[in-house]
């Protein structure tokens, strides 16, 4: 019979009972992991490392590496079952912000589609 909860095997986020030492351990690698891919995001375009027009990509892809590192490592959001809630509600948030975030630029295309030529000119005077 092989019991994993005392085995030591953990979720990096997980803050089940660990040593004040652990936890520190834990965030130190979570820092380091957040510098190193803000490091990342900013040298990626100045280097030329990446195809031009792929660099938005690739900077949307260190971006949710980076969302990914802070809900594991500094919120603790793992997918345990203690967390369920935490993780639904997230998952309520991200759907707020992505139906606000679709929502305006649809408005703002709606907007730029029915404006009538010269209003824009006629506004800004």
């Amino acid at each position: 019979m092989s019991d994993r909860q005392g085995s030591g095997h953990t979720a990096p986020g997980n803050s089940g009972d660990r040593s004040p030492r652990a936890a520190l351990i834990g965030y130190l690698v979570g820092l380091a992991l957040s510098v190193l891919l803000t490091a990342a995001a900013f040298c990626l375009p100045l280097l030329g490392i990446v195809w031009g027009p792929a660099v938005p990509v690739a900077l949307i892809a260190l971006a949710a590496a980076q969302m990914g590192v802070h809900l594991v490592f500094f919120l603790h959001i793992t997918t345990g079952p203690d967390n369920a809630n935490n993780v639904l509600a997230l998952a309520l948030g991200a759907l707020i912000v992505g139906l606000v975030l679709v929502g305006s630029i649809w408005i703002m295309a709606h907007l730029n589609d029915t404006m009538m030529p010269g209003m824009l000119e006629q506004m800004q005077r």
